[in-house]
């Protein structure tokens, strides 16, 4: 019985890839589901042998109550993006300039949602999404339901993969007709369906979907002894993913990425799924570690994205919005228009001078456009559709909210509202502190933290910690239950352990984003000691500079600010930083370091987190503040600056020798 158990699920699984991942089908659809039906009936007759790579688990039926998080090994970082031929050329030069002589892989940029797969053993343990890219949602239920991600591979090997899960063209279609039929609303497009999909409590909803994934990147090559990220697609390939290596091409220079750009372009609308771009990346291995990472993107791939398709509408109103420190934007009310699937009703205007220099008036027939394929954006007006209807713009003096004189800042182009009790301004910082990437509370979406600022139980970010005093009120509200505000409440009270970065963030510091948030956690690892920290001090901390320090003591300084701490504070909120720690060495502390080239004994990223746990500080470009620059194998010009300028330069052997004290 075992025996022929194990042997269906062979059979099964092969057929499910030859079909799915090379379309080449082998089996009829007769004996497929001869074989499926063969297989069900042994695990309801013996449930003890069901083995997680069944095909019985890509049926779903797993309902979860939420989803969970799942951190990321290695972060899962998005893409820079370049819109035209002369961003491509200087991507090009940015490279040329450390010594490179590159070879790209230029891949078609599906239209989806990222993915994260993890094997141990050749089997699926788990799936998560980017999320903010250090942390992700385990989607592993609904992952399993996706016919092209293999439950098995073809070598027992521990190993994690990343790529992109979509909906095909015809699938959507299909999928939309039949909302019509029941009365419905339509899904807009591919890339959200796909996203709505995979992200479903009941798993048996994914499955009915009929997703896809390609597999496009393997996160340490090296240890499987790959030298470029073309061997890597082909070594993904081999173990039974999905990698679209027939439109992937290895291209020598631009003028042949350009052409690749340009042949794909022409093909876009023919091909069977979305794709709003092209992605570029050195193939290289070693290059790509010389060329290193931002804070956000790597410095050695990007994203061309497709011109946006532009569409007329009317700008029937221009209305006025109230961000959290008090900013006001215009923004364009549009009569409904779709444009790549999405219906767009609004677009921000970003200031006045925006909108001056645009000559845009009410009533006017403007282009309409998705920078980057996302963001609504009005390009221009046409001027030969005005018939003398239109009304001219006039920027508002006063606060559209709380009636408050408006304020243009010396040397700002924006308009801000100084009243700090303005509702508005205090909705966008509830908003702001809930955010997934500050306190990250789920359930607290931006329409909940309006209804319940307008409602009176929530006016402070100390309120929200105090929310459970309304819960017999909550429970009462159409939308909400038992089960929906005792997970909003264990939500709200998960985030009281979040580490200090996350509270720095959060409390909307000017001029704090999140990498200085964590800079200043990781430093002061308390709140308290950062509260006592002077501009001398802070001005001390490399990236943060006058401006920012300033900034971060006139937050401190203020009354209201330290009382919503202290509340925090007595509410349980964590105040100290529980990420990895700092153990200042002489050789690192307070210095900055640049790296370059291949080290023998350590890949970039983890020179980098040493330094940083040493008290030290990583750039990617040599300057005069630049201390000390590490010099691997193969090093770019960055040797040479920093020999011109005088830098302490650090060879591979010593940076060896100074490891080995610490070890």
């Amino acid at each position: 019985m075992e025996e022929r158990y194990l042997e269906l699920i062979k059979i099964i699984n092969e057929a499910d890839y030859n079909y799915h991942t090379l379309d080449k089908p082998t089996i009829t659809d007769q004996e497929y589901d001869s074989y499926l039906r063969e297989l069900y009936k042994l695990e309801e007759e013996h449930p003890e042998i069901v083995r997680s790579d069944s095909p019985s688990q890509r049926a779903g039926g797993k309902v979860l109550d939420e989803f969970q998080k799942i951190k990321h090994t290695i972060p899962m970082l998005s893409l820079d993006n370049v819109f035209n031929e002369e961003e491509i050329r200087l991507f090009d030069e940015r490279i040329r300039k450390e010594g490179i002589d590159p070879k790209y892989v230029a891949e078609l940029k599906i239209d989806g949602l990222s993915v994260s797969l993890n094997y141990r053993n050749g089997k699926l343990v788990s799936a998560a999404t980017r999320g903010d890219g250090f942390v992700g949602e385990d989607i592993t239920n609904n992952a399993k339901t996706i016919k092209t991600i293999p439950l098995t591979i073809n070598k027992p090997i521990d190993i994690e993969v990343r790529g992109e899960i979509y909906i095909s063209k015809k699938m959507f279609n299909e999928i939309n007709a039949d909302r019509a039929k029941k009365g419905l609303d339509l899904f807009q497009n591919c890339r959200n369906l796909a996203a709505g999909s995979v992200r479903q409590l009941d798993s048996k909803v994914a499955a009915s979907r009929k997703l896809n994934c390609w597999i496009y990147h393997l996160p340490n090559p090296e240890d499987y002894g790959i030298k470029t990220h073309f061997e890597a697609l082909e070594f993904m390939k081999d173990l039974g993913f999905k990698v679209n290596v027939t439109d992937n091409k290895i291209v020598n220079n631009v003028d042949e990425l350009l052409e690749y750009i340009d042949e794909k372009a022409k093909k876009r609308d023919s091909l069977p799924y979305d794709i709003d771009g092209i992605v570029i990346k050195l193939n290289n291995i070693a290059e790509q570690k010389i060329m290193g990472y931002t804070a956000k993107y790597p410095r050695w791939a990007t994203a061309y994205k497709f011109p946006a398709q532009q569409v007329l509408t009317k700008l029937e109103d221009i209305i006025f919005t109230v961000g959290r420190t008090g900013q006001i934007t215009p923004n364009a009310v549009l009569s409904p228009v779709v444009v790549q699937g999405s219906t767009i009703r609004r677009a921000t205007l970003h200031n006045e001078d925006y909108v001056l220099e645009k000559d845009l008036m009410i009533g006017d027939t403007v282009s309409i456009r998705k920078a980057g394929d996302v963001i609504p954006e009005v390009v221009e007006r046409l001027l030969e559709r005005r018939n003398g209807t239109e009304k001219p713009f006039k920027m508002i003096d006063k606060c559209p909210i709380c009636g408050s004189e408006l304020v243009k800042k010396e040397g700002q182009v924006d308009y801000y509202c100084m009243n700090p009790n303005c509702d508005a301004r205090n909705i966008e910082k509830l908003i702001h502190f809930v955010d997934r990437h500050a306190m990250n509370i789920s359930g607290l979406g931006e329409n909940i933290i309006e209804d319940f600022y307008n409602m009176g139980f929530i006016r402070s970010v100390i309120d929200i910690y105090n929310l459970k005093r309304h819960a017999e009120d909550l429970i009462e509200l159409e939308g909400f239950g038992n089960k929906s505000v005792n997970n909003l409440l264990g939500a709200i009270e998960e985030s009281k352990n979040n580490s200090l970065e996350k509270l720095l963030f959060a409390l909307g510091i000017e001029q704090v984003g999140e990498k200085t948030a964590k800079v200043l956690a990781r430093k002061f690892e308390s709140m308290d000691r950062l509260m006592n920290a002077s501009v001398e001090v802070l001005t001390n901390i490399p990236d943060i500079g006058g401006i920012i320090a300033q900034s971060i003591v006139n937050f401190f300084s203020n009354e209201e600010n330290q009382n919503t701490i202290d509340g925090l504070k007595s509410l349980g909120v964590n105040m100290y930083y529980t990420g990895e720690k700092i153990e200042e060495k002489e050789e690192f502390a307070n210095k900055t370091f640049v790296i370059t080239g291949t080290l023998t004994n350590y890949t970039r990223d983890e020179m980098k987190s040493i330094i940083e746990s040493y008290g030290g500080n990583v750039s990617e470009s040599v300057s005069k503040k630049t201390d000390v620059v590490i010099v691997g194998d193969a090093p770019g010009s960055k040797l040479t600056k920093a020999q011109s300028l005088g830098i302490t330069i650090w060879y591979d052997v010593q940076v060896n020798q100074i490891m080995e004290k610490y070890k």
